[in-house]
């Protein structure tokens, strides 16, 4: 049987927002099960987020670059916060964004590949700002979109410069309508993604691993309240189209208009340009995310250090 450590807890009551002790049960019923046990805690009603979110304890910068029917994001960590003020660091990531824009997801790609402006490769620029700079780094992820006609559009959130944040999200719109209204409706969609963080572009494209667990757990709920059998399924799929409505871009209510979804949305600006419009990528990075960070006692360090 796994052990029920204290981390553990306390990891379940960051994801779930539970109370400890309903955490501390739900760890012991599900055998240390984390994804089982904030399942048990939903069936209970003691959790009720829809997914469960890493934790975000990396730091560093996220970079976007769009240009036309073209767009890049990466994502690069360092050790501290300081480092993302650091001019040094941000032209080094730009500088990778740049890359990535040209040579796509493929990590080894971008880090074999000559940085902007000299013959040094990326990858010989990160061992040098280590060097330089006294922190570990690494180039985590990128995601290369294109479209052959649309565009591209991109938001930073947080930012600290320009096409660096926390948060970068990069939407490809495939359209053969005007560029300066796809690339409004663009940026507009990317700000929605930022704060509401979709799964997925539609119902289709949701990973049905999601979909069956979120049926398992609804249906569990039905029952323990006593509902008949008959009914249950019924309930179940009603219940499934507001999970949609939560983790789907298109079933999404907007947050530019607070009213109508985004699906709505882009049909309204299609009518207007008078061209179809599909959402054919998006990609949502944010710092750090689902890097789990050593926690340390400050103080301790200190005294520790005094000694």
């Amino acid at each position: 049987m796994t052990a029920i450590t204290a981390g553990l807890v306390k990891e379940l009551r960051t994801v779930s927002g539970a109370g400890m002790m309903d955490c501390k049960k739900a760890l012991t019923e599900t055998n240390g099960d984390m994804e089982a046990a904030v399942d048990w805690l939903r069936t209970k009603g003691l959790a009720t987020a829809a997914k469960k979110s890493g934790r975000v304890a990396a730091e560093g910068l996220v970079a976007v670059v769009a240009s036309g029917t073209t767009g890049a994001v990466v994502e690069v960590n360092a050790e501290t916060d300081f480092v993302g003020r650091n001019e040094d660091f941000q032209k080094l990531v730009s500088g990778i964004a740049a890359v990535a824009a040209e040579k796509g997801d493929d990590l080894d790609a971008i880090k074999a590949s000559p940085f902007p402006g000299g013959s040094t490769t990326v990858e010989q620029k990160l061992t040098d700002a280590i060097a330089t700079i006294g922190e570990n780094m690494a180039l985590r992820r990128a995601v290369k979109l294109s479209v052959a006609k649309g565009v591209v559009a991109s938001y930073v959130h947080n930012s600290v410069t320009e096409g660096l944040g926390k948060i970068g999200i990069l939407v490809a719109l495939e359209s053969e309508g005007d560029a300066d209204k796809l690339a409004t409706l663009g940026k507009q969609i990317a700000m929605h993604i930022a704060a509401t963080s979709p799964q997925s572009i539609s119902v289709a494209d949701l990973d049905p691993a999601a979909i069956d667990r979120e049926r398992a757990v609804l249906s569990q709920q039905a029952r323990e309240s006593g509902k008949p059998e008959e009914i249950i399924g019924k309930m179940v799929e009603g219940r499934l189209s507001k999970f949609y409505k939560d983790v789907v871009l298109l079933e999404q209510t907007f947050v530019i208009d607070g009213e109508n979804t985004v699906k709505a949305a882009i049909e309204a600006v299609a009518k207007e340009i008078g061209k179809p419009i599909t959402v054919s990528g998006m990609a949502r990075f944010a710092v750090g995310e689902g890097i789990e960070k050593e926690e340390s006692d400050f103080a301790a360090e200190v005294a520790a250090a005094v000694q």
